[in-house]
């Protein structure tokens, strides 16, 4: 059982998430997404939108995503409450005033817009989408990719 406190290595925990698309495809013929139960939660809390990307939003057909979310959040909790050796620390200390939740609250929108914008999340595309050959999912992931190197090697040139 002590290998359910620990961290998974990349060679087990890659695998069984690279797994999970194609069984998610071939057993219900649906795609693995996170970002799109945005929409699905939006389409309940205005239910009279006349937006037409809320407007014809099939919540009904789409009810699984909001399960599935439901069901990664308590999973997290679990593992973070009951299968964790450590307490989990949500968010380090230099967040916690006023500067910190406006960073946050700033960043949140601005991932909010590029999810949106991006038509998914880096996950999405990155998993789901590479595993279509979709072809917006490969630049999308190269952008992810390229992007993630620039900031960390830009922020570590700037924190000198």
């Amino acid at each position: 059982m002590d290998w359910l406190f620990e961290t998974w290595p990349w060679y087990i925990a890659g695998p069984l998430i690279g797994l999970s698309v194609p069984l998610l495809l071939i057993l219900t013929g649906k795609t693995l997404g996170i970002s799109s139960s945005f929409r699905h939660w939006c389409s309940l809390a205005f239910p009279k939108s006349q937006l037409p990307y809320l407007k014809n939003n099939d919540v009904r057909k789409e009810s699984w995503n909001l399960i599935f979310v439901a069901g990664v959040l308590l999973g997290g909790f679990i593992a973070a409450n009951f299968l964790s050796a450590r307490p989990p620390q949500l968010l380090p200390p230099e967040f916690a005033s006023l500067e910190g939740v406006v960073k946050l609250f700033i960043g949140g929108i601005l991932v909010g817009f590029g999810t949106r914008y991006a038509d998914g999340c880096t996950s999405g595309h990155t998993i789901m989408g590479l595993s279509n050959l979709r072809l917006p999912s490969l630049i999308a992931s190269i952008s992810f990719f390229i992007g993630g190197l620039a900031m960390t090697w830009g922020g570590a040139l700037f924190a000198r």
